[in-house]
């Protein structure tokens, strides 16, 4: 894992299993991901997600791509019923 601090992505216990959140939010790092997997465009996440700011969904995005390994199951989730 990289060792990299981030200013709005936490992992609270008791809310959405520990798992990465927007800090304020229940929003999980994964829920953001998923939709850009499936299209949506950093705008639209905003849109659908009101509480989230561009620089949030950012750095979703930068989470991601710095612990793939840790994310890629729980996107997988989000997006299996797309694959029906």
């Amino acid at each position: 894992m990289i060792a990299t601090s981030y200013r709005y992505i936490v992992h609270r216990a008791g809310v959405r299993s520990g798992r990465p959140i927007v800090e304020g939010t229940r929003i999980g790092v994964h829920d953001v991901v998923a939709m850009t997997r499936t299209g949506a465009s950093v705008d639209e996440v905003v849109a659908s997600f009101p509480r989230l700011t561009r620089a949030q969904v950012y750095e979703c995005l930068a989470y991601y791509e710095d612990h793939q390994a840790e994310m890629e199951p729980l996107i997988a989730g989000q997006t299996a019923h797309l694959d029906e």
